[in-house]
C-alpha cells in the first residue's frame, strides 16, 4: 500500500455558501492541538471529504457508466477501452491512493473526536457519524473498484503501526463491509434523523449512514455465503426503511429539480460531491460536464472575438459560449432504443438523453443521442464544471428496497416499491408476469432512474453479470474485445503490491496473462 500512512498535516474544509465545502488555510498537525474544540474537530472532519473530489471525475464516470451495457465513449482515455493491467492500472491508481487517503483521514478524525475533551455528547455523536459515514464511503468505493482490499480502522500514530498496515494482505470484502455496517449501526440511531439537505452545509449524517448500510448489505447478500443471504437482505431493509421514514413520499420530490447536477443539495439527495465556481473568485470544480455536453463550436466575429457558440449545430443559450467539450459519452443503442426510447412516455428521457434542444434536432445523433441536460453545466468556462455530482438519491434507496423484497420472496412489496419509481416517471404500474421478468425489470429500472450517477458497473458486478452484460449489449467494440472476466474489478497497482512486500496480489489478472 502506498506510503500515505503519515500523521496528517492538512488544510481543512469549511462550509461554503449554497451548502457546500471549501478549503481553509489553517493547518492542523497532531491530535493534541486538533481536537480541543468543536470547531477544530469539525475542521478535521472537513478534510475527510477532500479525497472524494479526486475520485469523482470524468474518468470515474467513464469507468462506472461506459464500461457497461448502457453507455460508451470513444475517448483517448484508455480506461474507456479497458486497457488496464496491474502494470498499467490507469485511474485505478488514483482511486486506490485517494481511497486510502480518505480512510486514513477518517481514522485520524474518529480517534481524535472520541478522545476530545471539548465536545458534548450530541456534538461528538454527530461528528462521529459524519466521519464514520465518510470512512464507510471510502471502503465502499475501494471494495466496489478492487474487490478484496486491505482493511484497518487504526489511526497510524507510530512507525510500528504504519509498517503493519503497509503489509496488510487483501481482506475479504464481505468482512470489510460487515465491519463498516456494524460501525454505522452503532452510531446512526444516535444522531438527528434528517435529510442530508436539511443538515447545515449539507453535511453527511444519519441518511448517508443508513444508505451505506443498505448498499454494503446488498453487496454482501450476493457475495457472502448463500446461507446468510436472507440476513443481509433483512439488514438492508432495516436501514432503508429508516430512510423511508426520513424522506417520506417520493412523489413530493420533483424529478427534474432533484436529479439535475446543476441543482445543488436538492431535497432528494443523500450524498453529492460538492463543487463551486465563482467567476474570478473561488474555483472548486471538476470535469464531468466536459464529456456530457454536445460538441461545442465557438462563433467568432471578424476580429476573432468569440460572440457565441453552437452545440452540435444548435444554439443552447443556457450553456453560454466559453465552455470546452471533450469526446462525449453516449447512451448506447441498448439504452436509447430499448430501455428508454425517444418516443416512450418516460419523463426521465428528456434529462438522461438529448436528441434535440427546444425542438431543434442535433446534427450528429443518428441512433444514439447526447447525454441530456441532467449533466450540463450552464455558463461553464473552459472545463470548469461547478455542478454537484449526484451519487446517492432517495429513489435509489426505494429501488434497493424493491430488490430486497424480491429476493426475500415478497413480490407484492417488491412491485409496490418499483411502482413508486415508475409513478414519478409516468411509465405506469408494472404488471407481473414471471419471476425472471420482475428481476430483470428491477435491474432495468435502476439503469433508467440512475443513468450517469456512477452506479451501473457496480450494480452489474454486484449481480455477477458484468461480463455477460457487456458482451451482449455494449456497442463499443474496442472495450468488448479487451474485456476479460477479471476486469469486473480493477487490479491493485503493481507498485502497491511491491510496497506490501507481495502480501497483496493480482491473481485474477494472472489467470488471463495480464
Amino acid at each position: 500500500m502506498k506510503r500515505i500512512f503519515i500523521l496528517l498535516t492538512f488544510a481543512s474544509v469549511l462550509s461554503l455558501p449554497a451548502c457546500s465545502l471549501k478549503e481553509d488555510t489553517s493547518s492542523l498537525s497532531t491530535p493534541e492541538n486538533s481536537f480541543r474544540t468543536y470547531s477544530e474537530c469539525e475542521a478535521v472532519v472537513n478534510g475527510c471529504y477532500i479525497p472524494l473530489k479526486s475520485i469523482y471525475t470524468f474518468t470515474y464516470m467513464i469507468i462506472t457508466e461506459c464500461q457497461t451495457d448502457i453507455s460508451r465513449i470513444y475517448s483517448g482515455t484508455l480506461d474507456a477501452r479497458l486497457d488496464v493491467s496491474p502494470a498499467i492500472p490507469r485511474f485505478g491508481a488514483t482511486v486506490w491512493t485517494h481511497g486510502y487517503l480518505g480512510v486514513q483521514r477518517c481514522n485520524f478524525a474518529i480517534q481524535g473526536i472520541e478522545k476530545s475533551p471539548g465536545l458534548g455528547e450530541s456534538q461528538r455523536d454527530r461528528l462521529l457519524c459524519e466521519a464514520k459515514a465518510l470512512r464507510a464511503m471510502y471502503y465502499y468505493t475501494l471494495t466496489c473498484m478492487f474487490g478484496n482490499v486491505p482493511f484497518y480502522f487504526d489511526d497510524v500514530k507510530d512507525h510500528e503501526t504504519m509498517d503493519r498496515i503497509a503489509t496488510l494482505p487483501r481482506m475479504c470484502a464481505v468482512q470489510t463491509r460487515k465491519a463498516c455496517i456494524e460501525d454505522l449501526l452503532e452510531i446512526a440511531p444516535k444522531v438527528p434523523q434528517t435529510r442530508t439537505s436539511d443538515n447545515t452545509g449539507a453535511r453527511l449524517g444519519a441518511s448517508a449512514a443508513w444508505m451505506l448500510i443498505g448498499k454494503m448489505a446488498l453487496w454482501n447478500a450476493t457475495k457472502d455465503d448463500p446461507a446468510r443471504r436472507t440476513f443481509w437482505y433483512e439488514t438492508a431493509v432495516g436501514a432503508l426503511e429508516h430512510l423511508e421514514t426520513i424522506y417520506g413520499d417520493l412523489s413530493a420530490y420533483d424529478y427534474g429539480e432533484n436529479v439535475t447536477f446543476r441543482n445543488k443539495n436538492t431535497p432528494e439527495s443523500i450524498l453529492e460531491i460538492q463543487h463551486i465556481y465563482v467567476r474570478g473568485g473561488m474555483v472548486y470544480t471538476s470535469n464531468v460536464a466536459c464529456i456530457c455536453t454536445p460538441v461545442c463550436r465557438r462563433i467568432t466575429n471578424e476580429q476573432g472575438i468569440v460572440i457565441g457558440a453552437t452545440f452540435d449545430g444548435v444554439e443552447i443559450p443556457e450553456l453560454g459560449h466559453e465552455c470546452t467539450t471533450w469526446t462525449a459519452m453516449r447512451p448506447n443503442t441498448y439504452f436509447s432504443q430499448g430501455l428508454q426510447t425517444k418516443l416512450g412516455k418516460d419523463i426521465r428521457k428528456q434529462y438522461n438523453m438529448a436528441w434535440e434542444y427546444n425542438g431543434k434536432a442535433f446534427s450528429d445523433v443518428n441512433t444514439t443521442p447526447w447525454p441530456g441536460p441532467k449533466f450540463w453545466c450552464p455558463g461553464m468556462v473552459t472545463t470548469q464544471d461547478g455542478n454537484n455530482y449526484k451519487v446517492f438519491r432517495y429513489a435509489d434507496a426505494l429501488l434497493m428496497l424493491s430488490e430486497c423484497w424480491f429476493y426475500l420472496g415478497d413480490n407484492d412489496k417488491s412491485i409496490a416499491y418499483l411502482n413508486k419509481i415508475r409513478a414519478r416517471a409516468q411509465t405506469g404500474d408494472y404488471v407481473y408476469r414471471t419471476q425472471a421478468r420482475l428481476e430483470d425489470e428491477i435491474r432495468c429500472e435502476r439503469a433508467r432512474e440512475l443513468y450517469g450517477e456512477f452506479q451501473r458497473k457496480f450494480d452489474l458486478v454486484r449481480w455477477g453479470i458484468w461480463y455477460t452484460a457487456v458482451q451482449e449489449n455494449s456497442d463499443h467494440m474496442p472495450m468488448k474485445e479487451a474485456a476479460r472476466p477479471c476486469h469486473e474489478y480493477y487490479p491493485i497497482p503493481d507498485k502497491e503490491v511491491t510496497y506490501s512486500k507481495f502480501n497483496l496480489d493480482n491473481n485474477e489478472y494472472k489467470k488471463y496473462g495480464l
